[in-house]
Order: structure tokens, then sequence, then C-alpha cells
């Protein structure tokens, strides 16, 4: 991207509100599951990082170690949390491409 092209962005503001719009409607469909324990812990996130759903097998629960569940359901979430990421990358990279003077 050279100076025009950024020039050519600046000189059309409702362009880049729409676009802005656009990507947070993007992010908000994206949602990923998390999982760990082998998939007896699954975390359910937004691409806004809201916490949209946990499902907890029942033999995680063992009221004798609450701390592997604790530590179960922390993993399924970076995990949610990571794939989130990657997803909201993925769509960054498709549609910077998309966008005049920045494509490839």
């Amino acid at each position: 991207m050279d100076m025009s092209d950024i020039m050519k962005m600046l000189k059309d503001p409702q362009a880049l509100q729409r676009q802005a719009l656009e990507a947070q409607e993007r992010m908000a469909a994206v949602s990923a599951v998390g999982s760990a324990g082998g998939g007896m812990v699954r975390v359910t996130l937004s691409g806004t990082m809201e916490l949209l759903n946990v499902e907890i097998a029942p033999e995680a629960i063992d009221p004798a170690d609450p701390a592997m569940l604790q530590d179960l359901i922390k993993a399924a979430h970076n995990d949610a949390s990571y794939r989130v990421k990657e997803a909201l990358q993925a769509d960054v990279a498709r549609n910077l491409g998309s966008m005049p003077g920045l494509g490839r």
C-alpha cells in the first residue's frame, strides 16, 4: 500500500465506516469451540470473545479434585480463544486482499 492508497481511503470516511461496521458484523458472526480433556470440557466463544456455552461431561466432575476441572475449563477457554483469533485473522486477511489498493 502506498501513500496514494491511504489518501484515497481517508477521502471516503463513509466507506471506511461501512467497512468497519461490516468487520464488526463478521466478527460477531464468528464462533469457535475449544476443548480439553479429550472433549470432556468444551467452551464456545463468539468472535467478540463472549462466552456462549460451556459443556462439562459428568466424568470430568470429581468432587475430590476441583482443581482438575478448573484447569480443564481454563484450557478449553484458551483453546476456543486461539481458534477465534485464528478465524478473525483469516477473515481480515481475506478482506484486506479484496480492498482496492491493498490486494496482492
